[in-house]
């Protein structure tokens, strides 16, 4: 179990990869793996400092993918309090964004990455521009 464990990567996923690949296709620049609050023990994957949007790439297990979350079997309530803390957190880290003023995107591991940058272009560019935010 150790070892399945340690095999999970906390950045540079294949996913995140294929992400941050379509957003430098489109032209931006971005931070990776860095914390977009000082004082906020959570790190966004991609943070564009100067529109001040995170974004997260949540992994469908890890994080309760509606479509695709399947609970273990194994250790059940052990999983099931993991994955409930873990969207716990999760919202918790929207809050705290949204409170000082940033818009937190996440994307799904199954999204495909090129719409989901897409999604994320609009929302820095409108935040570049002063338009708004919201996503």
């Amino acid at each position: 179990m150790r070892a399945v464990m340690r095999a999970n990567r906390s950045r540079d996923t294949g996913p995140e990869l294929a992400l941050r690949a379509s957003l430098r296709a489109l032209g931006f620049g971005y931070r990776v793996d860095a914390p977009p609050l000082p004082g906020l023990r959570r790190r966004a994957d991609i943070v564009f400092l100067g529109a001040r949007v995170a974004v997260f790439c949540d992994g469908c297990y890890w994080h309760g993918c509606p479509e695709h979350y399947r609970p273990s079997r194994a250790n059940s309530d052990f999983w099931s309090s993991k994955i409930d803390g873990n969207r716990a957190r999760d919202r918790d880290t929207d809050d705290r964004l949204s409170d000082a003023g940033w818009v937190s995107i996440r994307v799904w591991e199954h999204e495909d990455p090129n719409e989901a940058a897409d999604r994320i272009a609009d929302v820095v560019i409108a935040r570049r521009m002063g338009v708004g935010g919201a996503e």
